[in-house]
């Protein structure tokens, strides 16, 4: 499996992909807002023997505490329903957090499952202040810090990128 930056032939085959881990086309279409109005934005593909089988997005967040802080927001991520628990989406998210880090983020925030996301260093967003625009879940809204330190004293709101409203 090789994990890549998407590329413009991708496209296709990542809407299919969104729409077939989701069974909606929700995060198919937000996937294509996201690539059309968010900047930066990294957006990786898994591919096995020719075939995309899953794709992470990540794009910037907005933390009221500090516009200028350099934070992004993971998602949407998917995975083929039939390469799923094997492995696809770890290397994603671990490939993708490398890409923030080299792009000069300095904190990435999630919205998912409790129990996935803190194996690569997430943890409530709540414990640094922070709290998501969405009523959800307090263990489900996550932060990361790339750089120690990044989120001491940015007690606040995060506000995802104006795309994700259409959701």
């Amino acid at each position: 499996m090789e994990i890549r930056a998407e590329v413009g032939a991708d496209r296709a085959a990542v809407r299919a992909l969104n729409r077939a881990a989701f069974e909606s086309d929700a995060e198919a279409d937000l996937v294509d807002a996201l690539r059309r109005q968010a900047d930066p934005c990294i957006s990786l593909v898994a591919e096995e023997a020719g075939e995309i089988v899953g794709h992470i997005m990540f794009s910037p967040a907005l933390v009221t505490a500090d516009a200028n802080l350099r934070a992004m927001a993971l998602g949407p991520m998917a995975v083929l329903p039939a390469r799923q628990n094997k492995g696809v989406g770890s290397a994603l998210v671990r490939a993708g957090l490398e890409q923030c880090r080299l792009a000069g983020c300095v904190a990435v925030f999630v919205l998912g499952h409790a129990r996935y996301y803190p194996r690569f260093g997430f943890l409530p967003a709540s414990r640094f202040g922070i709290s998501s625009v969405y009523d959800v879940p307090d263990e489900a809204f996550m932060a990361l810090e790339l750089d120690p330190g990044a989120l001491t004293d940015k007690a606040g709101k995060m506000h995802y990128h104006s795309a994700f409203a259409g959701l």
